[in-house]
Parts: structure tokens; sequence; C-alpha cells
């Protein structure tokens, strides 16, 4: 993938708050809410049965402008220290995996029972609807990034920044954990520049068939793990 060019009217000049994508919102994340309660209580109360502790996880993203807000997500992993993701993170940013593909670690002890299932269908990501709803994040927009990711950022990097973070964007319906960090970045700035209410539509389109394929694929990784063969019918 090529890497865009970096301009520094990207980072100096944010683009505006437009009127239809707000609009589009509001009435995607007010739908989106009223359509999951049911599977919400459901997975809520799953959570409260096999883990002790938080239902919802609270973290610190950074957002539209670099303004910090509090994201939500339904809890996949135990509580406890964060410094291996920080590390793993810092060598995907600026280390020496800046050209590795960014998959999630999914045999992290700290992992819930079917957290895999929850994060591969983005199922632990519709409490974000609450941040749309509030302004804090679009349907569609780069991934906010947490603040010690963002203090690896080089400058070009910040250009991400520039429109309002989303639940889901270019770089998940374009590879996403099979891209790596710079990859993703550039998809995030191409979409800041090309961002339209059509880039919009066609990216939710695509949203669904690209979650199937992440579910498929974790399939597929947990049967080849068991040494399983997968027969044709089944793929």
């Amino acid at each position: 993938m090529t890497i865009l060019a970096y301009r520094a009217e990207d980072i100096i000049f944010p683009r505006r708050l437009s009127a239809w994508k707000r609009a589009m919102d509001v009435i995607g994340a007010a739908a989106g809410i009223l359509l999951s309660l049911p599977m919400c209580a459901v997975v809520a109360l799953y959570i409260a049965c096999v883990s002790p502790g938080p239902v919802f996880y609270k973290s610190k993203r950074v957002g539209y402008n670099g303004k910090l807000f509090t994201m939500w997500k339904f809890r996949t992993m135990t509580c406890g220290d964060v410094s291996a993701h920080r590390s793993r993170m810092k060598a995907l940013i600026c280390g020496d995996r800046r050209d590795a593909a960014m998959t999630k670690l999914d045999d992290d002890p700290r992992l819930i029972a079917l957290a895999g299932f929850l994060r591969k269908t983005c199922i632990d990501e519709v409490p974000q609807f609450i941040n749309v709803l509030r302004g804090e994040m679009s349907l569609v927009g780069p991934r906010p990034a947490l603040p010690y990711e963002e203090a690896e950022f080089s400058a070009w990097h910040y250009a991400r920044e520039n429109v309002v973070p989303g639940m889901t964007g270019l770089w998940q319906v374009s590879g996403k954990n099979r891209l790596s960090f710079r990859e993703m970045v550039a998809l995030d700035i191409r979409y800041s520049r090309e961002m339209s209410l059509w880039l919009d539509v066609r990216i939710l389109l695509l949203t669904l068939p690209a979650i199937l394929r992440q579910l498929l694929d974790h399939i597929e990784a947990k049967r080849s793990k068991r040494g399983t063969p997968i027969r044709l019918s089944e793929q």
C-alpha cells in the first residue's frame, strides 16, 4: 500500500464537522441503541456471570483535534497491567515491528471466556453508540488512539486526528489487523481528505461483510490451532 505524502495542512487545518455527518450519527446511534438493547442485556449478564468486575470497560482515548474523551466498551479482559500492550504498540508504531500486521493477541491470558467471539464480531464495541450520541465519536472515522499510543506518534500521524474518530472506518473494511500501523494511518488520512456522505455510506455497507470475514478467519485459526481439518463445505 502506498503511504500518502505528509501535508502540514492536514494537521493545521482540521476538517469541519459536517451537518450531514452529525445527523447521520445521531439517527444511526439512536437506532443502534434501540435495536441492540436485548443483545446488550444478554452480553452484560454473561460478563457479570463469568468474570468479576465491571461489565463495561472505560478508557481515555484521543479524539477530534487531540481532545481526550472516555470511550465505552463491553469488558472482555480481566482488569490488570497494560504494560505489555503498551510495549507492543510502541514496537508497532515506531519500533522494530513498524511493518508488521496489527494482529490482536487472541491468546492473552487476561481474556475472559468467549472474548474472541465478542471482539471479532465487534459486539464489545456496541456501547460506543453512546459516544456517538455524545458527539465524541462518529459512526465512521479513524479508531481513537490511547494516550500512550499517541505519545509515540511521528508528526504525520497526527493528521488522523483532524476528523472525529469512528466505530468503523476505511481501515476496518480494508484489511484491519492484516495491515501495519503505517498503513492504517495512511487510510485514516485518506479518509479525512476524501470524507463524503457517499464514502460514509459505502464504508457502513462494507462493515458487516468485513466483520463476517474477521469472524470466519478467527474460527479457521482456532480450528487450525487444534489441528482440526477444515472441509470445503465449511469454508
